[in-house]
């Protein structure tokens, strides 16, 4: 059974800085790339991140460009999201996905996601 699951989040103030991570399980994903998504409320899944199993190249959402930082070993089955300079906007519920076929920033080239982890920024 393929799981993936989310932690880290929590409530920080603006400004401040938090570590997500998200550890897979019931299948190897060392090849596949894998991605970072948010959902605020009352709006629709955004793409933030992802990152290739080839040489870890790294594709984020602007919003995000030069505060987060995705990453991933293989060996432990586990990717992170570094996220720094937090701001109100980025308040959501952050989910770890697989990717399996399309662009890397649209939800529906995902077939495997976590449950996701809240993330609260206080101004």
């Amino acid at each position: 059974q393929v799981q993936l699951v989310e932690s880290g989040g929590g409530l920080v103030q603006a400004g401040g800085s938090l570590r997500l991570s998200c550890a897979t399980s019931g299948r190897t994903f060392s090849r596949d790339t894998m991605g970072w998504f948010r959902q605020a409320p009352g709006k629709g899944r955004e793409f933030v991140a992802a990152i290739t199993w080839i040489g870890g190249t790294a594709y984020y959402a602007d919003s995000v460009k030069g505060r987060f930082t995705i990453t991933r070993d293989n060996t432990k089955s586990m990717m992170y999201l570094q996220m720094n300079s937090l701001k109100p906007e980025d308040t959501a519920v952050y989910s770890c996905a697989v990717h399996y076929a399309g662009s890397y920033y649209a939800t529906t080239s995902y077939n495997y996601w976590g449950q996701g982890t809240q993330v609260t920024v206080s101004s």
